[in-house]
């Protein structure tokens, strides 16, 4: 049975890993880690479950992972030419890569909350240029000027302001222990809501993914995500609408549809439940800003 884990497996004499991953789609599995991950976005859009929140992504994305927090990217496939790749920058490195006594020392206070406050997952809002331009540096980088190149950006970045950080789990998520010790069934899921929010979606078929009554999966499902099966599909579904309302000029109605609801009237209430506005309005604030 394949592990929801994926281990951070560093020599003794390695401070951090640096991978870089080009590809038609994304193909590390719902997962987390037992170190730190920074995650770049170079290039690839779709959606990106982390937490207990799902949202877009795309090109120039900088994210900050916490161990154990538990993550995924989908890549929209519909946008994916044949020439077009998906690719990303991942940094990893455990809380004690500069030794067990580096966060004790009061220079170093900042970089110990940015990291604890990674545990919810971070998303850098806008992130500048010199960010993009250290994540892009890594893979060439000799280890030596890789580790100095990292604590540039951890001191970067724990010096924003706070609406330069968003997290992207809510202030109720925490990271169970039945989480970590979980096996696949959650990826299974999701990637199966995933690929069918468009279409009808039901907890019938969800719970045949994983081989339990629907009774147990509506259980199970709800305590894993804080979400009802519907919930989450509503959620995946009005992502899609945000991007859909920010990159084109379909009409809500022509929206709705797209994103797998059949009533103009449910859909705008449920946009509005999620994201505090209408559709109209969502569109209209967004040309504007």
């Amino acid at each position: 049975m394949k592990k929801l884990l994926r281990e951070l497996s560093m020599p003794e004499d390695t401070c951090l890993i640096v991978k870089e991953e080009t590809g038609q789609e994304f193909t590390a599995p719902f997962h987390y880690h037992q170190g730190y991950e920074f995650t770049y976005i170079v290039k690839g859009q779709g959606k990106f479950y982390g937490g207990d929140s799902v949202m877009n992504f795309k090109a120039g994305d900088l994210y900050l992972f916490g161990p154990g927090f538990p993550h995924f990217f989908v890549n929209d496939r519909s946008l994916n030419r044949q020439s077009e790749h998906v690719h990303s920058i991942f940094v990893q490195f455990h809380e004690d890569f500069m030794g067990r006594e580096f966060y004790q020392k009061s220079e170093f206070s900042q970089l110990k909350d940015l990291l604890n406050e990674s545990s919810r997952g971070i998303k850098i809002r806008d992130p500048s240029n010199e960010l993009q331009e250290f994540m892009m540096a890594f893979p060439a980088l000799p280890a030596l000027k890789a580790v100095i190149n990292l604590l540039s950006m951890l001191e970067n970045i724990s010096s924003l302001p706070d609406h330069g950080i968003n997290y992207i789990s809510s202030s109720l998520y925490r990271i169970s222990t039945e989480e970590k010790e979980s096996k696949d069934k959650l990826e299974r899921v999701c990637k199966y809501i995933m690929a069918n929010f468009k279409d009808e979606v039901t907890t019938r078929d969800a719970a045949a993914i994983v081989s339990m009554n629907e009774a147990a999966f509506c259980r199970y499902f709800k305590r894993r995500t804080t979400k009802t099966l519907s919930q989450f599909v509503n959620t995946v579904r009005i992502t899609h609408a945000i991007h859909l309302l920010t990159v084109s000029d379909i009409a809500v109605s022509g929206i709705c549809f797209a994103c797998g609801f059949n009533n103009l009237s449910y859909f705008n209430r449920q946009f509005r439940t999620i994201t505090g506005n209408s559709p109209l309005s969502y569109r209209r604030e967004f040309n504007l800003s």
